[in-house]
């Protein structure tokens, strides 16, 4: 089933608004993606992103769509056979560092909705041509933060966000207080080595803590 970019931004959108951070998931063992997904959701994140970073990664889509009230996606995509694998896991979104025709022609034809990745300007000028209106700003602190994301604004106001890359609890009610961000991408909620050592108390809590920022704006 294809998928028109606006409606791929569309649902994103819906899917960006859900809660003020999106937690970047590095499972290497998928025996503790399930309870992972249910921690998160418990906490009050509902979607999720799964980078396709280990082996581990498909298998821990496929264990976690099935959590009540998640929102499972496949992040890192790089290559049309990264969305057909995504697609068929599972995912529920697809999201990239950044955008190539080959990329966002296989999420059309495969109606994965997808969060491209985008630096500068231009790139977001190019995928607004397309039909993407929801954009990844990536990698966020490297390529000037809170600031750059300020002066998009103002020109390309059609345009949402969502910064991730660097972005953490000293600096994200900043960017969640920008105009064009809808929210941000974050791995400090349930860090690699905090999922290896099952710290589910914590991953919990931390998950509590991000859902709550956005009051904090």
């Amino acid at each position: 089933m294809s998928m028109p970019p606006q409606r791929s931004s569309e649902l994103m959108r819906g899917l960006c608004g859900m809660a003020p951070v999106i937690p970047v998931l590095v499972v290497e063992d998928v025996r503790t993606a399930r309870i992972l997904a249910e921690v998160l959701v418990r906490g009050g994140l509902r979607v999720l992103e799964v980078t396709l970073r280990t082996p581990a990664a498909l298998e821990s889509i496929r264990a976690m769509i099935d959590v009540e009230n998640a929102y499972v996606g496949a992040g890192t995509l790089l290559t049309s056979n990264d969305v057909r694998n995504a697609k068929l896991a599972g995912a529920k979104f697809g999201v990239s560092p950044g955008a190539t025709d080959e990329l966002l022609n296989a999420c059309e034809e495969y109606g994965l909705p997808l969060l491209p990745g985008a630096a500068t300007a231009s790139e977001a000028m190019q995928l607004l041509s397309r039909g993407y209106n929801m954009l990844k700003f990536f990698p966020a602190e490297a390529s000037g933060g809170v600031s750059v994301l300020k002066s998009l604004a103002e020109p390309l106001p059609q345009i949402q966000f969502c910064p991730t890359g660097g972005v953490n609890p000293r600096n994200v009610v900043r960017y969640l207080a920008l105009s064009n961000v809808s929210c941000v991408g974050g791995s400090w909620v349930a860090q690699r080595e905090m999922i290896g050592n099952a710290c589910w108390g914590d991953i919990e809590a931390l998950a509590a803590e991000a859902a709550k920022l956005s009051q904090a704006i």
